[in-house]
């Protein structure tokens, strides 16, 4: 008795070989000169005339041999896809991460659906936002983020000073020269506030998330051993379509 990944392992193979072979069938059949035949003979007026050869061609396809051949190979691929379709509805098998049964009997169908839906969420988790390690963060309670310590800058003014290069005397005027000086003039007090995750989080996140990914890899590989009862649908089927 076969096992369902073995099913699943020739499907392609099969799928491919019918395709290829009902598209030369297809391809045979439209071409007339493969179906037809001709036979003659020539008969001149009378004795003294020209003899010429009969000439002959033979018909190349029969159709009702080509529905036949068409029919077998369709048939193997229905066989299989049936097989592996019945074999899908009955396989099953329980997620587990770390010993612990989070779903139980689940079918390969939605093992397959958990297995891309976590994938998008990998991706999703990965990309998320991360405090900036630069800053040293705690969680306030009042508005349920991520803040720093308050750090106090100063706020400064630029105040024009004189600077005389030379004092005035009776036949010249003092020279001076202008320039600021930052003079402070308060105090700035920053508390950053952040919605971010820690990074110690994010990696929690894809952790779990990646043995979860392993376990649902697991269970697919686990109900795809299951043994299969090989169905017969092709026969009824192509019976009923080519049937005389």
């Amino acid at each position: 008795m076969a096992k369902l990944n073995q099913i699943i392992a020739v499907e392609k193979g099969v799928k491919s070989k019918a395709q290829q072979e009902l598209t030369a069938a297809h391809h045979d059949l439209q071409k007339p000169a493969l179906l037809s035949g001709i036979a003659r003979t020539y008969q001149p007026k009378d004795e003294e005339g020209e003899q010429l050869p009969p000439e002959s061609t033979r018909v190349q396809l029969q159709a009702e041999q080509v529905l036949k051949s068409t029919a077998a190979v369709l048939t193997r691929l229905f066989d299989v896809t049936a097989t592996k379709d019945w074999a899908n509805c009955e396989a099953r098998a329980h997620v587990t991460v770390d010993g612990r049964e989070l779903v139980r009997d689940v079918p390969v169908s939605y093992l397959l659906f958990l297995e891309k839906q976590l994938t998008d969420l990998h991706t999703f988790i990965r990309k998320l936002p991360v405090l900036d390690a630069a800053e040293a963060w705690n969680l306030d309670a009042s508005t349920d983020a991520w803040k720093t310590e308050p750090v106090r800058t100063n706020r400064t003014r630029k105040v024009p000073r004189n600077h005389v290069k030379a004092e005035a005397t009776e036949k010249h005027p003092a020279q001076v020269e202008v320039y600021y000086e930052d003079v402070a003039v308060g105090y700035w007090t920053t508390v950053k506030f952040s919605g971010a995750l820690p990074a110690r989080r994010v990696n929690e996140l894809l952790e779990r998330v990646e043995k979860l990914q392993q376990a649902v890899k697991f269970a697919r590989e686990e109900a795809n051993g299951a043994e299969v009862t090989d169905q017969r649908v092709g026969d009824a089927v192509f019976g009923y379509l080519f049937g005389s």
